[in-house]
């Protein structure tokens, strides 16, 4: 499927409607280059994952501000949602693991505040709105736009839907449409605004499917596509192919093209190495143990998955299936070491 008839039929689920009063901020730089930037990490550029259309982070952007804007009518929280990836890199979360940061992923979030609180033809937009830079360079302040995991926030319940259906097929458009009716605002145990579900089997099909692409990221492939990434840029940085700049002034496309062209010039190095197994994988091997003549991977990542509210009480509390997929998920530890051969 071609990502823009996805994401136009997708966005359509999320909001009836996309309000007249975000469209100038679609045309603003800061938003705008978030369309060469992917929601999946890179791996649409190596042929270790097989996605199956290209999602990018402008598109994140808008769907989570109009998921936002359908359940609270409110234009400062739907504007900070819009804003909230502002920051990302490009390759997006291979720049936290080159950072040293799998664990939490969050090592470019505080940049984000930054470049709100800095952008003027931005800060004209929000004026001509009667809204102020505070109101939206954080949107973490909102719990239905974002809150901590396990909860669910217009953020996590945008980025999975796709995610799933360019990772593995896991959504498609028709079941997206039939699980996203069953979302409300709820309150949760400390009484604060949380998305939720008024069905209980719907809310147990989110979190199972939630999980089982949570899965594919604690997967070897995934950590050794990311981190073999981040080890190639640090590389090409000490080699003076890339600056910090690029990260901001590049698509992924063009990044992925000068890459290239670095690497023909330069066959002999390890960053050309590297970047060859990265264009080329399509399995990897797993052990105890780092291989010989391959390089590895041994690291623990992020777990991302949710325990949604179903009926005001967390689906665990009242489902023991979704209880035990919850602790299987948790309990999972692939092999110590993923390894793709270097030549």
């Amino acid at each position: 499927m071609a990502m823009a008839d996805f994401a136009r039929e997708y966005h359509s689920i999320l909001s009836g409607e996309i309000p007249e009063f975000i469209a100038p901020y679609l045309e603003l730089d800061c938003l705008k280059r978030l369309k060469g930037i992917g929601l999946l990490c890179g791996t649409d550029w190596t042929p270790l994952f097989n996605n199956r259309f290209w999602y990018s982070r402008f598109d994140h952007s808008l769907g989570t501000a109009l998921l936002t804007w359908n359940f609270t009518r409110d234009k400062a929280q739907t504007i900070a949602s819009l804003l909230h990836d502002i920051s990302t890199p490009a390759f997006s979360h291979v720049t936290d693991f080159k950072n040293g940061d799998a664990l939490t992923q969050s090592s470019t979030e505080d940049l984000n505040q930054k470049m709100i609180d800095g952008d003027e033809s931005l800060g004209e937009l929000l004026a001509s709105d009667g809204l102020s830079k505070e109101q939206v360079n954080d949107y973490h302040k909102y719990p239905v736009c974002d809150n901590s995991m396990p909860g669910l926030s217009a953020d996590r319940l945008e980025y999975m839907y796709p995610s799933g259906a360019s990772l593995a097929e896991i959504w498609n458009l028709e079941n997206i449409r039939e699980n996203y009716s069953h979302i409300v605002v709820t309150q949760n145990e400390r009484g604060i605004p949380e998305l939720g579900f008024d069905d209980e089997e719907a809310a147990l099909t989110y979190m199972k499917k939630f999980i089982d692409i949570s899965m594919i990221l604690q997967r070897n492939e995934d950590k050794v596509a990311m981190q073999l990434m981040a080890d190639i840029l640090t590389h090409a940085e000490s080699e003076g192919f890339v600056k910090p700049d690029d990260y901001y002034r590049l698509s992924e496309r063009e990044f992925i093209r000068h890459l290239e062209e670095c690497s023909s010039s330069r066959a002999d190095c390890t960053f050309s190495r590297l970047f060859h197994a990265y264009r080329t994988m399509t399995t990897i091997r797993r052990s105890s143990v780092p291989l010989e003549g391959c390089w590895c991977v041994s690291l623990n990542v992020k777990r991302r998955y949710v325990d949604p509210l179903a009926k005001g009480k967390r689906i665990s509390s009242i489902n023991a299936q979704a209880r035990q997929y919850i602790e299987n998920f948790l309990a999972f530890e692939d092999e110590p070491y993923g390894c793709v051969e270097i030549r």
